[in-house]
């Protein structure tokens, strides 16, 4: 029997015709630069020709998988992928449900909950019911309190669900949050309606509502001055503007009037009545929503539920003195403790029903902290965790599986590891090894890569410098060969520059009273000009600190608006800073038309080029795919278009007239240095340099890029598709670009996420000439190049979760 994966030929994108071979059941390490086609030689070639091999073994069609530009592979087993993008960001979503470690704790609190008596107050023991509580969808029956004989409602897995209508809170419908308007953000008080006082309100739409709300007031007695700003109007006016003449908050002033019955009456909608239906309307809208928010809706807890998304009566509910809110409130290690003792706290007649569930909870529990999110809390909503989270809650559950022979491939699982639990990580990678599976995983950690059994350091550079195999074999070999920077950085021939010992500074951003989540009351001292990085275990509270606290005050002083910051007593140091700049992991865009180009706005300039190459025949209109003119309109630009699949999902397919190159024959035809629009936006930002290397304009913007370690980023990818880090640098990189005066405070969050040592070092440089700029950088980082290079250090810990949020300690490096 093979005991490799053999890869002959393989062509794909970078790839230079590679061929190598793998050994099978063994922890096996891609690495390399940016870019430099570790991604397409584990995801598009073995990850899909696995998925394609499998599936036509099973007799099923597979026109749709299409086979990857590769001669052969041999030895290629299924293949589950674990990558970075997380798939699942509904609201209703938590930790808890996709691990389905909460579906069991319901279970358990419907088999063995205790609850107080609506009728006298004294506990309903439970009934050890075991069918009608394991039916997701079963409706509640009721029995009689045994004490006073008052009917209640028997307890079924739905009723601890916030999904389903019986256990769900009625104010928030299970969300926990509500969507309130923002006064502030909508109006101005100080300008009247006829002035603009509406955020979001055009002159068109003014015009049209002005004689609607004189009507409205006509038809309840009174005048509203339109001329008049809105901070003189009185209760009924900026009641009628801001609610409408149908709500309750209008209405308790004319009880017994009726509301105008047509719109040229008087029937006014509301400003912010409008908005949250709106709202409500487009709720499966992500960017209609982030538009409505900033125009002056904000989200706020529950006030019925506080933000729990259950009703009263299961909250009441208890196992043991401990309700299930509060269960989902503990850490996963704690919770996994909380388990861990209970047989010797319930009956032995409690423990004949409970048994198996909870034997089931602490396995799936134990697994979990195992790869290292313990501090996570099952209510932790599944759209705020991170991509190294999720990869490793998709771990857990692959430890669970049992699944033999199988090829695993993942994306940087150390993605916002602490170096402390890296070890943990290793040995999770090794335990589905040793369960007789291939482990391929993509890396660029050290510790990772001294503890595979198999390295592969693909290279040399990235994009069409990549593509080549530049050495394999045991880390030890890998390290020895001559021309491998992966070598040379395992060798410690190479290393990260260290600080630049700036020290502490006589000015500084002082956060004080940090309590929000897990923080305990921290006053934090910010060193301005300086590199600062805030290090700590995972959950240990640096994203709470920097981003919840820190970067949601800088946004209302700066710029009046955003989110409200999480709990604190108040930020010191403003009058240091000109601007604040937050640039976080959150996806550049979710619209699949936004690309590398568009966002950077490099995309303008080379439009205006190849206007300027057509002598005037078609104008910079004529090189967009967004817009009509020059694009293909068989596609609309998309380069593909989308087939309907009735029951399976939708495919794209390739645009039979433009080839997937998304324009017109006559805008293909104008050409720059030899390239067509089409060919530039395939092109990587590296290539492109040397395209346009005599145009400033665009040079300039592709170089920021190329600073920040985007090179291999091909211009046209999609924005949806660009990683936590690749959209955090491709932020970076518009921001340089803006002419900054004063002094500007920058708050990154892990901005080497994906970036191999030697690319570390490039966007350490960039970091650095900021500072001697003059501006200040302050980053959430584990990596240790980044730690040795800072100024200062904030270390929060000791641990993730509740034994977190404390400083540990603050000061230069030292190393």
């Amino acid at each position: 029997m093979d005991d490799c994966i053999r890869v002959t030929g393989a062509r794909l994108h970078n790839l230079k015709n590679v061929s190598l071979s793998l050994p099978k059941n063994k922890l096996v390490v891609l690495t390399g630069l940016s870019g430099s086609g570790k991604s397409t030689l584990a995801f598009d070639t073995l990850h899909r020709e696995g998925q394609r091999q499998y599936l036509e073994s099973l007799g099923m069609v597979t026109g749709l998988v299409s086979k990857p530009a590769v001669d052969s592979i041999t030895g290629l087993s299924p293949s589950i992928s674990v990558d970075q993008h997380l798939t699942n960001r509904s609201p209703r979503s938590t930790v808890g449900t996709v691990t389905e470690v909460f579906t069991y704790l319901r279970l358990l609190w419907s088999r063995i909950g205790v609850r107080p008596c609506p009728g006298c107050g004294k506990d309903i023991p439970p009934s050890y019911a075991d069918d009608a509580e394991a039916d997701e969808d079963a409706e509640a029956g009721q029995r009689p309190c045994p004490h006073c004989g008052t009917p209640v409602p028997e307890l079924v897995m739905g009723s601890f669900s916030f999904n389903k209508p019986a256990g769900a809170c009625p104010a928030c419908t299970g969300l926990g949050e509500v969507i309130r308007p923002d006064v502030r953000r909508l109006v101005d008080d100080g300008k009247s309606v006829a002035q603009g006082a509406v955020n979001g309100w055009n002159a068109k739409f003014t015009d049209w509502s002005i004689p609607v709300l004189r009507a409205a007031a006509g038809h309840y007695g009174f005048t509203f001055d339109t001329d008049a700003p809105l901070g003189e109007l009185d209760d009924r006016q900026r009641d009628l503007l801001l609610h409408g003449v149908e709500s309750p908050e209008f209405r308790r002033h004319f009880p017994d009037t009726e509301p105008p019955a047509t719109v040229a009456a008087g029937r006014f909608e509301g400003v912010a009545t409008a908005l949250l239906r709106r709202y409500g309307d487009r709720a499966d809208d992500p960017e209609y929503r982030e538009r409505a928010e900033r125009q002056g809706l904000v989200k706020q807890p529950c006030g019925e539920c506080d933000g729990t998304r259950l009703r009263a009566e299961s909250r009441a509910v208890t196992v043991h003195g401990l309700g299930i809110v509060e269960a989902a409130r503990l850490p996963l290690d704690r919770l996994a403790a909380w388990l861990g003792g209970l047989r010797d706290r319930v009956s032995p007649e409690e423990w004949l029903f409970v048994e198996p569930v909870v034997a089931d909870l602490e396995e799936r529990v134990g697994r979990l902290v195992d790869v290292g999110v313990g501090y996570l809390t099952l209510g932790q909503s599944t759209p705020s965790l991170s991509a190294g989270e999720t990869q490793r809650l998709r771990l857990a559950a692959l430890l669970g599986s049992g699944l033999t022979g199988v090829l695993y491939v993942l994306d940087e699982p150390t993605i916002g590891l602490h170096p402390s639990d890296t070890e943990r990580l290793v040995r999770v990678l090794r335990r589905l090894r040793d369960l007789g599976n291939t482990v391929l995983v993509i890396e660029h950690d050290l510790d990772v890569l001294k503890a595979a059994d198999h390295v592969v350091d693909v290279g040399p550079g990235a994009g069409r410098d990549g593509g080549r195999i530049v050495a394999e074999g045991t880390p030890e070999e890998v390290a020895r060969t001559d021309g491998s920077v992966t070598g040379a950085y395992l060798s410690g021939l190479l290393s990260a520059l260290p600080s630049r010992g700036r020290g502490d500074s006589a000015t500084a951003v002082v956060i004080r009273g940090a309590r929000a989540h897990n923080l305990k009351n921290l006053t934090v001292r910010i060193p301005l000009r300086r590199l600062v990085t805030v290090t700590g275990p995972s959950g240990s509270g640096k994203s709470t600190l920097l981003l919840d606290i820190l970067g949601r005050a800088a946004r209302r002083h700066f710029h009046g608006a955003g989110e409200p910051p999480a709990e604190h007593d108040g930020v010191d140091g403003w009058e240091h800073l000109s601007k604040a700049v937050l640039i976080d992991q959150e996806p550049v865009s979710r619209m699949p038309r936004s690309n590398a180009a568009t966002y950077s706005d490099v995309f303008t300039p080379i439009r205006e080029v190849f206007a300027a190459r057509s002598q005037g025949r078609l104008t910079a209109g004529h090189f967009s795919f967004n817009v009509p003119g020059g694009r293909c309109e068989r596609c609309e630009g998309a380069g593909v278009l989308t087939v309907h699949m009735h029951f399976l999902p939708a495919v794209e397919v390739r645009c039979p007239t433009c080839k997937g190159r998304r324009f017109r024959p006559e805008v293909l035809s104008v050409r720059h240095q030899g390239h067509d629009i089409a060919e530039v936006l395939r092109a990587t930002v590296d290539e492109a340099l040397t395209v346009f290397r005599d145009v400033p304009p665009v040079a300039t913007r592709l170089q920021r890029m190329a600073d920040v370690g985007l090179g291999y980023l091909p211009l046209g990818q999609p924005a949806t598709t660009l990683s936590g880090g690749e959209a955090q640098r491709l932020k970076l990189a518009r921001e340089l670009g803006r002419r900054t005066t004063g002094r500007a405070l920058y708050l990154l969050d892990e901005p080497t996420t994906g970036l191999h040592s030697a690319d570390t070092a490039r966007l350490l440089d960039v970091l650095q000439r900021l500072v001697d700029a003059g501006h200040s950088v302050v980053t959430i980082e584990h990596n240790l190049d980044v730690v040795r290079a800072s100024d200062w250090l904030i270390d929060l810990g000791p641990r993730g979760g509740a034994a977190g949020g404390r400083l540990i300690s603050q000061g230069a490096p030292g190393i």
